[in-house]
């Protein structure tokens, strides 16, 4: 549906040239949006591959341990989108203190994104609502070191931003003025924690696409926006743990996500929108249960296998279950976290690279670090559900 442009502009002068900033109308959209036949298979078919998702994930065995992979997947694939090159080996090995194989920036870029979605749910289980408060506290959380570290991490804008252009005469879009960026995210926090008719699917897809619009920050707005989808899933109920990023799928179709939130400011066509959108979230939510599958039976099979050691299989069994925990890691914390001697588990550690289930990653004599290669492997993978 065109419904017109769905903001205002204000004109200023800067440099002598005309800017055009554009203002997003509160939401939700007028007339509300139109849910015809089709648009609710979307949404059930969306909703049913969600609960299969969340279903899935309650049933691990250790529900923690998917959820720290995941998010650092996450990390890694929304911070490419920006720019890094950081993989998710880059980031494993960084939390452990090592110096990865790619520029220093971009991993720091990764783990802000991982420290600031680990603060927002931490502060969301401790019962604060998702506010502009916590926007902020995970924004300045996600540029606390390496590039954007000196763009005001944690505060609304106060000069002007643009997007695609040498200045704001010139650029492809030009947000609000700072002046309005408040009253904007004031208005974007007061429909997040207003029950919606409509649903929560719907609430996601428009508060991701009016943040967007506002971009309140000089730096890191198209990750904070990617981020607020799962939050508001998981502070919603639909999901039990953050496990749907939509990074790869927004990733894998740049071209047609930038079309369609200039086809929402320009004729007001959220519809058109809210249809990939759904279409992401049901190939996304398929293809987390596909990898969650999958390295459930990655884990079965590699367990049977170090049962074959015979008198060594328990002790190498709790260094096993220790390197699921942490895929990347040394023989000082496998050993602390099995519960076995540093010599115990360098032995184990031995055995699990003779079989093949892991592979030393620095090519050093010393402080050796080792990797759960399939366990990367699986987690690396960019592809969608069919």
């Amino acid at each position: 549906m065109q419904r017109g442009a769905s903001g205002r502009f204000v004109e200023s002068t800067t440099a002598g040239e005309l800017v055009r900033s554009f203002v997003p109308l509160p939401l939700p959209p007028e007339p509300a949006i139109e849910i015809d036949a089709e648009r609710q298979r979307l949404l059930e078919r969306a909703m049913l591959a969600c609960g299969r998702l969340d279903a899935v994930t309650t049933l691990l065995p250790d529900p923690d341990l998917f959820l720290y992979s995941y998010v650092r997947r996450e990390a890694v694939l929304s911070s490419q989108i920006e720019g890094t090159q950081s993989s998710l080996s880059d980031l494993l090995l960084f939390e452990l203190d090592e110096v990865p194989g790619v520029p220093f920036d971009d991993v720091v870029e990764v783990s802000g994104y991982v420290k600031a979605l680990e603060h927002g749910l931490r502060s969301m289980e401790e019962g604060l609502p998702l506010c502009n408060r916590l926007i902020r506290e995970m924004h300045a959380l996600l540029l606390s070191r390496g590039r954007g570290s000196d763009r005001n991490p944690g505060e609304f804008r106060t000069s002007r931003n643009w997007i695609m252009g040498t200045r704001p005469g010139k650029a492809h879009f030009v947000p609000p003025p700072p002046d309005l960026v408040q009253d904007c995210m004031s208005d974007l926090e007061r429909f997040i924690n207003t029950p919606s008719e409509a649903g929560v699917l719907i609430k996601a897809a428009l508060a991701h696409v009016q943040f967007e619009s506002i971009h309140p920050f000089l730096d890191g707005n198209g990750r904070i926006g990617r981020l607020l989808i799962p939050m508001i899933l998981r502070s919603e109920g639909v999901l039990h743990q953050p496990l749907l990023y939509l990074s790869l799928y927004f990733k894998q179709h740049r071209g047609e996500y930038y079309r369609l939130l200039d086809a929402v400011r320009s004729t007001g066509d959220w519809e058109a929108w809210l249809d990939f959108f759904l279409e992401g979230v049901e190939q996304t939510a398929a293809g987390a249960v596909n990898t969650a599958n999958r390295l459930l039976a990655l884990f079965m099979k590699d367990a049977e296998r170090i049962r074959g050691l015979g008198r060594s299989a328990g002790s190498a069994l709790r260094v096993f279950e220790a390197l699921r925990h942490r895929p990347v890691a040394g023989i000082d914390h496998l050993a602390r976290h099995a519960g076995v001697s540093f010599p115990t588990a360098s032995r184990m550690i031995e055995s699990l690279e003779r079989l093949g289930i892991v592979t030393e990653s620095t090519g050093r004599r010393r402080n050796r670090v080792y990797s759960y290669k399939a366990f990367i492997a699986i987690l690396s993978e960019e592809r969608m559900a069919e």
